[in-house]
């Protein structure tokens, strides 16, 4: 690989061509490109993403790499000039023109229509995610615009061979698969996984957890038909902790019939109510 140098009017432009075409075809590479300073000490440096490289005259380079009113000429100039240093790996060749492109990586959730593939493959993957145990692969763009707290959490991450490594403790694999599914494709969780009241409220907590609130809503909803006499009062410990109106208003709704209520007070309810969820005791007394 060979790197050319242009000094225009403003700028400084870097430009990066593959010399050894003719011998090794076209050839796949990674790198960064700095100006050094008189100590041999980079100043100025650009990552160059993992791209294909045909020769001449295909190659990359920036046409504003440095003003040139930014270099300091005691301090990056040495007999008039500048010196560069040229980092490349070449990840891959090949032996003639046709260029062939890796596979992305596989979803590890089911797309379910054109345009989820279309966001899946539109870029590369450029985050990996643990969690309980398994690696998830995903797109950086698409989990910052899903949830701000993601956001954050991304912007804080350790990012290494261009790819952000992220870990999520105190969730199940299977949990954060249906968050990912969901911001990829906008589909609610398997029906068995609403169907079963432990994995719909693992799937609310964590919804709210990030913020995504439709899934939350659709988590909530689907509680609502786990409702007994048994589980009433932690449904709405639940639903007070995560802020779930339409949980909570299904739970006092339950509650409110007659035949629920004198049961539920025969059991001692009003005094959980009154230690674990004191809102929804006054939502109960004001309806009643």
């Amino acid at each position: 690989m060979t790197y050319g140098c242009l000094a225009v009017w403003y700028y400084v432009s870097i430009f990066l061509q593959q010399a050894s075409h003719e011998e090794t075809g076209a050839a796949t590479a990674k790198g960064q490109l700095s100006i050094l300073d008189r100590d041999g000490m980079p100043s100025c440096t650009k990552h160059i993403t993992e791209r294909t490289f045909k020769g001449p005259p295909f190659g990359w380079g920036e046409i504003d790499f440095v003003k040139r009113d930014d270099l300091d000429k005691d301090r990056h100039l040495h007999d008039g000039c500048l010196t560069v240093l040229c980092d490349v790996t070449v990840t891959q060749h090949y032996a003639d023109d046709h260029v062939e492109v890796a596979a992305p990586a596989a979803p590890p959730f089911d797309l379910r229509g054109q345009l989820a593939e279309a966001m899946w493959n539109i870029k590369k993957v450029d985050v990996q995610i643990e969690v309980g145990g398994e690696t998830f692969p995903a797109h950086r763009w698409v989990l910052e615009a899903q949830s701000p707290v993601f956001k954050t959490e991304l912007s804080l991450a350790s990012t290494a061979d261009m790819t952000t490594k992220l870990r999520i403790d105190d969730m199940d694999a299977e949990v954060f698969k249906a968050l990912l599914r969901f911001m990829y494709t906008d589909s609610p969780p398997e029906t068995s996984q609403l169907q079963e009241a432990a994995m719909a409220e693992k799937i609310l907590v964590s919804a709210d957890r990030y913020k995504l609130d439709k899934l939350k809503l659709i988590c909530e909803k689907a509680l609502c038909q786990h409702i007994d006499m048994t589980s009433l009062a932690a449904t709405l410990a639940l639903a007070e902790r995560h802020r779930c109106s339409v949980l909570t208003a299904a739970c006092i709704k339950f509650l409110s019939s007659p035949g629920n209520l004198e049961a539920f007070i025969a059991a001692d309810g009003i005094k959980q109510l009154k230690e674990r969820c004191p809102s929804a005791l006054l939502d109960l007394a004001v309806k009643n």
